[in-house]
């Protein structure tokens, strides 16, 4: 039925759509489901061209028998906040790591950085996340340098010297602007080529344009975050420099 889980025929008819190029609003017509749930079960099993019935039906099973082990009386988990479903939330976790590992990021960092940004306070110590996410303390400290190493968290102190780890609202700005750095080290290098190889050489002309190419952007890419950062710290439904107009 459209709330319940999907089947394995269902998948079937997935996997049969996709092989059709069929839009998966369309695939979503025929097997009466919401476009969202055929859209997130493409994406957590491979994408439209890995898509395989068989192996998403039996990573689903495991999924399930993972997540669901007896759990004694008494120690049920607590709701989430503001009435969220969690099946529903699950689910939109594991959408968001999957698009974050296809823009490159690795798994364990991409869970982290979901784990965080899903949070209502936006930030987590190293024991919360092992016990949210099921890991090792290993593997979270390795996804935390990471990720700080990459400027997309910051880390600080809480009242009990506890180290927590945050996403703010600063933080995509602060990642933009370390995306513009490294991409600045590129071009000197590159530009260094052009002299060793001759400056009137094919080889020294490529290494010039990509110096150029990534010299445009890096600048487009820091005027643009400049411009647009009041909008990180904008509240919902108003826009920088007063209430939203109409749409």
């Amino acid at each position: 039925m459209p709330g319940g889980r999907l089947t394995q025929q269902e998948r079937q008819q997935i996997a049969l759509g996709l092989a059709d190029d069929l839009a998966y609003a369309e695939i979503a017509r025929r097997l009466d489901r919401p476009t969202s749930t055929i859209t997130r079960e493409v994406t957590r099993n491979g994408g439209p061209s890995a898509y395989r019935a068989d192996l998403a039906h039996r990573a689903t099973e495991h999924r399930t028998h993972r997540r669901s082990p007896a759990t004694p009386r008494g120690l049920e988990a607590p709701p989430l906040p503001h009435g969220r479903d969690a099946e529903a939330v699950r689910a939109y976790e594991e959408v968001f790591t999957t698009v974050l590992m296809q823009a490159g990021t690795p798994k364990m960092m991409a869970r982290v950085l979901v784990c965080l940004y899903t949070t209502d306070a936006g930030s987590l110590t190293a024991s919360e996340l092992v016990e949210r996410l099921q890991v090792s303390a290993a593997s979270i400290s390795k996804a935390i340098t990471f990720l700080d190493g990459q400027g997309l968290i910051r880390r600080e102190r809480d009242e009990r010297r506890r180290e927590r780890y945050v996403v703010d609202d600063d933080v995509w700005y602060q990642a933009m602007m370390a995306s513009a750095r490294s991409n600045a080290q590129i071009i000197e290098t590159a530009r260094q080529g052009v002299g060793v190889l001759g400056s009137d050489t094919p080889a020294a002309a490529r290494l010039e344009n990509i110096a150029r190419f990534l010299d445009f952007v890096s600048e487009s890419i820091t005027r643009a975050a400049e411009q647009a950062r009041e909008v990180l710290h904008t509240q919902a439904g108003t826009t920088p420099g007063g209430p939203a107009g109409p749409n």
